[in-house]
């Protein structure tokens, strides 16, 4: 709903007159501070009339929130080219020398104008920093699709910049489990690794989750070794699973190579779960999991995914 009714503010910006922009509405009790000024904030924008900016009297934001805005850039430039630009992207002022302006959103309309070489119809806002990631993140979360590295990177940005998880949950519209995960993989995976891959918006979280923990394993090359893994050629998502494989060979060897070591627990017999290839078996507080298929061993990454989540049932049935 939040996404939905943004998206139709949006889209009517610029349509009224000042006279009847309506005041905005009462923010709810226990919304974050940076939410409840929002409304204000895009109603004072939609009260403007767009105006013609030069794009170099614009600054790119600080923070971004993907990877390449020349991604599929060929469709918008021969769309305004056509039709002319038809959503005013939003510029906050600058302090010091250089462009006059900083973009807030709408980086790829103003590339767009930028390869046309004509100037960018925008909305020109006093703003802070804070005002301008929560528009930022809130204007694109309805219109663009991140992939998951692209969110996971935008998040961990905004918690450095000091907004709370609660926060940055509710301008990416995810729950606090899925936070969690984002922010874990963007801290844990080298950031050098992350960007030679891409963005990779075909592949979903698990292939990144499953980075994350082969990257913390004991075994895992150092930064630059795992950089000469990744491929130079393919696209984001091949480069991504290509990486993996490599990481998941040398893990394989290794495990191979080490004698299993001797312990209480290996004593105990592997019990299967009906007639499936899962099996474990228990000793006091251990507890290990095997599976007997190859195929199957997606299963291990499931677990580990939603350990937490196992964790929190738990105890909210046990107290």
């Amino acid at each position: 709903m939040k996404r939905d009714l943004l998206a139709k503010s949006l889209a009517q910006m610029g349509t009224k007159a000042p006279e009847q922009t309506a005041t905005p509405p009462k923010a709810a009790e226990g919304t974050p501070r940076s939410l409840k000024s929002m409304s204000d904030v895009l109603s004072q924008v939609s009260a403007q009339s767009a105006q013609d900016v030069d794009v170099n009297e614009i600054a790119d934001s600080e923070i971004a929130d993907r990877f390449d805005v020349n991604e599929g850039l060929g469709d918008l430039i021969e769309s305004i080219r056509t039709s002319g630009q038809q959503l005013p992207a939003l510029l906050r002022y600058r302090r010091g020398a250089g462009p006059r302006y900083e973009v807030v959103y709408g980086r790829r309309r103003i590339a767009a104008c930028r390869v046309l070489g004509v100037k960018v119809k925008a909305y020109i806002k006093e703003m802070d920093q804070r005002e301008a990631l929560v528009s930022q993140a809130l204007e694109n979360s309805a219109r663009l699709e991140r992939s998951f590295i692209e969110q996971a990177i935008f998040a961990t940005k905004l918690e450095e910049q000091g907004f709370s998880r609660a926060e940055i949950g509710d301008v990416l519209a995810v729950d606090k489990g899925t936070l969690s995960k984002l922010i874990g993989v963007a801290r844990e995976v080298p950031d050098a690794v992350i960007y030679k891959i891409g963005a990779a918006h075909d592949a979903g979280r698990r292939p990144w989750l499953e980075l994350r923990r082969l990257v913390k394993i004991e075994a895992a090359p150092r930064e630059r070794e795992m950089l000469s893994l990744i491929p130079d050629h393919g696209s984001p998502a091949e480069k991504l699973s290509s990486t993996i494989e490599a990481l998941q060979a040398i893990e394989e060897s290794l495990a191979r190579e080490s004698k299993p070591k001797a312990g209480p627990i290996s004593a105990v017999p592997l019990t299967r779960i009906d007639k499936t290839p899962v099996l474990f078996r228990t000793k006091g507080n251990r507890l290990v999991i095997e599976v007997s298929e190859k195929k199957e061993q997606g299963f291990i990454g499931f677990v580990e995914e939603n350990l937490e989540k196992i964790y929190e049932d738990w105890k909210s049935r046990n107290g």
